[in-house]
């Protein structure tokens, strides 16, 4: 039986981190392709392009405040990692239950509106930095993976936004906030058993 590598493993986790932190900009992309009648791969490109680079640049900033927390955490890290990531999955489960969010209307938006939904979706991203930063964990790669799945999931949302409609939407949102949790708790397991 083959061992899977260090580094396999770590990458892994990194891709379910990116695809639970995308799934916020994936719904809210299904919901706003929904409502667009022509221009789709324009849009799809605009939208990915956006929710991707917020997506990667706030883990970045939340690294950046988070490693000045790291020597006042300790031995805690694992603890605050699995609170941040079960608070932020929660949120999102509960959201995407309660059915909170409205359709978006991309054409009919603002480059203020724009900006602020690539905002929202991405605050999660932010103290997910901090769990990095906390966890002693580079942050670079981490980034950019997350940038490129969600510039390719927000992409595919606008695309297929009509044919899945919002119920698929709050699906997705569901998925990606058990994908949050339960990587906190694999990383408090492993601090608490190896």
């Amino acid at each position: 039986m083959r061992r899977i590598s260090l580094e396999a493993m770590e990458f892994a986790t990194t891709l379910l981190i990116a695809v639970g932190l995308a799934m916020d900009a994936f719904a809210v992309s299904i919901s706003g392709g929904a409502t667009l009648r022509e221009e789709r791969g324009r849009w799809a490109v605009i939208i990915g392009a956006l929710f991707g680079g917020f997506q990667a640049g706030m883990p970045v900033l939340g690294w950046l405040g988070g490693v000045n927390l790291t020597s006042f955490i300790g031995s805690c890290g694992p603890w605050i990692a699995f609170l941040l990531l079960a608070l932020i999955g929660g949120k999102m489960i509960a959201e995407a239950l309660r059915g909170d969010g409205e359709s978006v209307q991309f054409a009919a938006g603002s480059a203020a509106m724009l900006l602020l939904l690539a905002v929202a979706t991405s605050i999660d991203a932010l103290a997910v930095g901090v769990t990095f930063a906390v966890l002693d964990t580079p942050i670079l790669w981490p980034a950019v993976t997350i940038g490129i799945v969600t510039f390719a999931l927000s992409a595919a949302g606008v695309l297929v936004g009509s044919s899945f409609s919002r119920v698929f939407g709050r699906k997705a949102e569901i998925l990606g906030g058990v994908i949050l949790v339960g990587i906190g708790l694999r990383i408090l397991l492993d601090h608490l058993f190896f």
